[in-house]
């Protein structure tokens, strides 16, 4: 028994000088991360299975892709895909395997809120947060896996662990900042993650918000968005009301009274600012760019590839006007907008 133990010991002796603390220096290396999280997302999708559309997996992965685009991290593969469950939840698994889960997709369904939430978890891939959290968990127990047994099957059991644990504080915040980047860089809606942090804490003040449990202080969050809109500059701004919400710039305004696809008028507001600022970003801003096209029951308010604003039925609804005659005169507003923008300083 006693030369057991001191065998152990020196073997245990050589390991912590072989190999780095997890306070030194991260010892998971990007090929055993991406081992890592194979592993965790075949476990995954075979737990949730992926949603059968296709056009919605492309749809978002190249939204996916688009912000993996402008992020510090080229040096692996990423993937992004949807199960299929309805649970509101976003999970970023080391190694670039990102997931998106239906009731997210439902509960943000345009490609800007996406963005907002994507970037969000690519931030949280770039600077290794899983990894990192897995690395602190080791400690001496990779080096006894190292001498006695499969590393790699620890790793897989430690990284879904650290998956399903969630981020710290810091780390959250550290992946606010970079999605909020990200989405401007790839020039998303600027207002893209201020919405989904918004319709987070919605889900939280009704007690039902499944992962967004392990994301902390949204109103603290949904602050630090707002500081960053301001450092870019951007405009439109919007504010909430009790009729609403109103979009301002300089002496032009818009008021958005009601709800419509599946969007209080706040968020309507945040879509329709976000549009505009984007379309003062174009050269040659022109009034004759809006145009209305008719789309099924609803109609829409165009500007290049930027749907300015959407026009329900539910928008008409006591005013006289068919859905395509508010819309064209909505579109009025906008071409104010513009003219206001393009006319030389005085």
């Amino acid at each position: 028994m006693g030369k057991r133990v001191r065998l152990l010991g020196l073997l245990l002796f050589f390991c912590l000088w072989l190999v780095p603390p997890p306070a030194e220096a991260g010892f998971i290396s990007t090929k055993q991360e991406i081992s890592m999280g194979k592993d965790v997302a075949q476990q995954l999708e075979k737990k949730y299975g992926l949603v059968e559309d296709e056009a919605l997996q492309a749809r978002v992965n190249a939204i996916g892709q688009r912000l993996v685009g402008v992020s510090e991290r080229k040096d692996i593969s990423y993937s992004f895909k949807v199960l299929n469950t309805k649970d509101v939840n976003a999970l970023a698994v080391p190694g670039g395997y990102i997931y998106l889960f239906k009731g997210l997709v439902d509960l943000m369904p345009t490609d800007d809120e996406l963005a907002g939430v994507i970037g969000h978890e690519v931030g949280h891939v770039v600077r290794r947060h899983s990894v990192k959290q897995v690395e602190k968990s080791l400690g001496t127990t990779l080096l006894f896996a190292v001498v006695f047994g499969d590393k790699a099957v620890m790793l897989q059991q430690l990284g879904m662990q650290a998956l399903m644990a969630g981020y710290s504080r810091g780390d959250e915040r550290e992946a606010d900042a970079l999605g909020f980047k990200y989405s401007y860089a790839a020039g998303f809606n600027p207002y893209s993650s201020l919405i989904t942090m918004h319709k987070i804490n919605d889900l939280e003040k009704k007690g039902s918000y499944g992962i967004f449990s392990s994301h902390p202080e949204p109103e603290a969050r949904i602050a630090r968005l707002d500081a960053y809109l301001k450092e870019k500059k951007v405009t439109p701004v919007v504010a909430a009301n009790e009729q609403g919400a109103t979009v301002t710039e300089g002496g032009w305004s818009y008021a958005i009274r009601r709800s419509g696809g599946g969007n209080k008028p706040l968020y309507r507001g945040y879509l329709l600012a976000g549009a505009l600022f984007r379309i003062g970003q174009q050269p040659n801003l022109s009034p004759d760019g809006f145009i209305v096209i008719e789309e099924g029951e609803n109609a829409v308010v165009y500007y290049g590839d930027w749907r300015v604003r959407v026009i329900y039925p539910s928008d008409a609804e006591g005013t006289g006007l068919s859905v395509l005659e508010l819309a064209t005169q909505e579109a009025d507003a906008f071409r104010d907008w513009a003219g206001r923008r393009s006319a030389p300083a005085a």
